[in-house]
């Protein structure tokens, strides 16, 4: 079993910035794919942004130039880099671990991101 754990969420004003830690209780390397989801109240959850163990990157495009994830395989941890914050941005970020081929889908529970001033 994998657990994943987030933290770095908080109030911030907009326009300021966040980082969001994912670290993971085993190997992330064994994972083809880490992500960030977000969900806002009301809202579906959503992709944020997702990189594999190829290298590539996705984001959503209300977050393209904003947000950056990236992972660090030797921390076991994943990171999401947030700037220039806006309210529509509020929700609670969750970080997901997957090797769907394999079965493997982790989730953890998430970290909540207000951006109000």
């Amino acid at each position: 079993q994998v657990q994943l754990v987030e933290s770095g969420g908080g109030l911030v004003q907009p326009g300021g910035s966040l980082r969001l830690s994912c670290a993971a209780s085993g190997h992330i390397d064994r994972f083809n794919a880490m992500g960030w989801y977000r969900q806002a109240p009301g809202k579906q959850r959503e992709l944020v942004a997702d990189s594999t163990s190829g290298g590539r990157t996705h984001y959503l495009d209300s977050v393209k130039g904003r947000f950056t994830i990236s992972r660090d395989n030797a921390k076991n941890t994943v990171y999401l880099q947030m700037n220039s914050l806006k309210p529509e941005d509020t929700a609670v970020y969750y970080c997901n671990a997957a090797n769907r081929p394999r079965g493997m889908d982790y989730w953890g529970k998430g970290t909540l991101v207000t951006v109000s001033s």
